[in-house]
């Protein structure tokens, strides 16, 4: 859950790769628990991977966690690059873009909205 900024971080991710698509967004109706109007859920694909980003009425003790990860296999370096570049802004390095023996290049980070991505390129 995102605390707010789900539709944001939503158009960014689909913003970065290529045939990225959103693919509905709900919002909070009169009676529910959010502010009617506000984002609720927005439906996405990326990569090949079908994602909903949530904004919680509810607040939490949690946030996101590394132990569970985008993974995304990019289709060049140059991507690759572009990609961990972008994510990079305003987060945080896990395993800094390298070869780590088990491909190409790999990077581990968590973006600004502290969701864990690990990109890779073969």
């Amino acid at each position: 859950m995102f605390d707010g900024a789900a539709e944001a971080a939503m158009n960014f991710y689909v913003s970065l790769f290529e045939g990225a698509v959103v693919k509905g967004v709900e919002r909070w109706a009169a009676g529910e628990p959010g502010n009617e109007g506000a984002f609720k859920r927005g439906f996405f694909s990326i990569a090949g991977h079908e994602l909903v980003a949530f904004d919680s009425p509810a607040k939490h003790a949690f946030t996101f966690t590394p132990s569970v990860s985008l993974f995304v296999q990019c289709s060049s370096e140059a991507e690759l690059d572009a990609v961990y570049a972008k994510l990079a802004e305003g987060g945080q390095a896990l395993m800094p873009l390298g070869s780590y023996g088990f491909s190409k290049k790999f990077g581990w980070l968590n973006d600004r909205f502290g969701v864990s991505w690990q990109l890779n390129f073969d």
